[in-house]
């Protein structure tokens, strides 16, 4: 009686993992629709808005001193410990590692390099542009605040927007960006919100963050995710140029090995009749050289004695005008022996 094994569901999922050994013919790449034009100008237009607002002392910095007033790491004192280590995942050093470890081991399976070229892009995106107005606007956090009320803006801070939203909106949203089935985009996109919604709270928690701060964060983040489909073209020229640069390398490392050094022309003696002219004797006295041949790949023989193409004795086609010889030496010969002995 055949019985099948029985499979655990960690067995499940290395053999889903599995089923990729090569390169994907058709890699899904997120397309510039309309649909995601129309959300890229309406999150922007919502962080232009609470940039605005935060400029102008709108009802949203009374909000920001009021939750800071509130001191939520005093009031909830008993999970201070866990919102210690869980705002690791919004910091730039982890999470990158983290991601770049998976999305590498993938570019590997899949014999692409698209994955860690996207990451790439996207954390250079985040760096130049939440860099950018960080040290643009220059607000000062709750903790190193001077006024009550105020914005706190172009005080040489750098905390708006926050760097620990956008990096967890972006690292982890990365993953449902490159995800290949729409199941799973589904699913890490979730996953990927609710992960930054956390981080972005877990700092207004701490008092590190005003409340705008981490509002202008999601929307920095989420700009550069759905920005990314026109990062493509530059992300597939540059996987190109890669892949050549490595099909160089290899190659001028192969071309380094030496080459076998081509065999020397050898003179055949021609025995002549007796009181030949010693222009003829000169002129067929040596056989023209063999042309150079390129080096071409080894030829498998079968197993047995061989010989090599200079121990065999040559043969003299059928129609051709010279005469047979009998006595003629093998191409190995020295090159002594090259003139025959005339006789007197």
């Amino acid at each position: 009686m055949r019985t099948e094994q029985t499979l655990t569901r960690l067995d499940r999922v290395f053999a889903r993992l599995d089923r990729e050994p090569e390169r994907p013919a058709h890699i899904d790449v997120p397309k510039m629709s309309r649909h995601r034009v129309a959300l890229v100008l309406a999150t922007l237009a919502f962080y232009l808005a609470i940039v605005w607002l935060v400029v102008i002392t709108s009802w949203l910095v009374r909000l920001d001193w009021l939750v800071m007033f509130f001191r939520p790491y005093q009031q909830w004192s008993g999970i201070h410990w866990f919102v210690d280590y869980y705002v690791v995942l919004g910091q730039r050093g982890p999470t990158a590692v983290m991601v770049a470890a998976w999305l590498g081991w993938r570019s590997w399976r899949q014999h692409t390099l698209r994955p860690m070229l996207t990451l790439g892009a996207s954390l250079l995106l985040l760096n130049i542009t939440v860099g950018a107005a960080k040290l643009g606007m220059g607000r000062l956090g709750p903790h190193y605040a001077t006024t009550i009320g105020s914005n706190e803006m172009g005080l040489g801070g750098d905390i708006f927007p926050s760097g620990h939203t956008a990096n967890a909106v972006v690292t982890w949203g990365i993953l449902a960006y490159l995800a290949s089935t729409p199941r799973a985009r589904r699913w890490l996109s979730a996953l990927s919100a609710v992960t930054s919604l956390g981080v972005g709270l877990a700092t207004v928690y701490l008092g590190t963050h005003w409340l705008s701060d981490v509002v202008l964060g999601w929307a920095a983040g989420l700009l550069i995710l759905l920005a990314l489909p026109w990062c493509e073209p530059l992300i597939a020229r540059a996987e190109v140029a890669i892949f050549d640069l490595r099909d160089r390398w290899r190659d001028r490392r192969a071309g380094t090995a030496p080459a076998p050094a081509p065999a020397a022309p050898v003179a055949v003696p021609v025995p002549l009749a007796s009181g030949a002219p010693a222009q003829e004797e000169a002129a067929t006295a040596r056989e023209p050289a063999a042309p150079a041949r390129s080096p071409r790949a080894p030829v498998y023989l079968a197993p047995g004695p061989h010989t090599t193409r200079s121990e065999r004795t040559p043969v003299t086609p059928v129609g051709s005008r010279r005469p047979p010889h009998a006595d003629r030496l093998p191409r190995g010969a020295a090159a002594s022996a090259a003139r025959p002995l005339t006789g007197g």
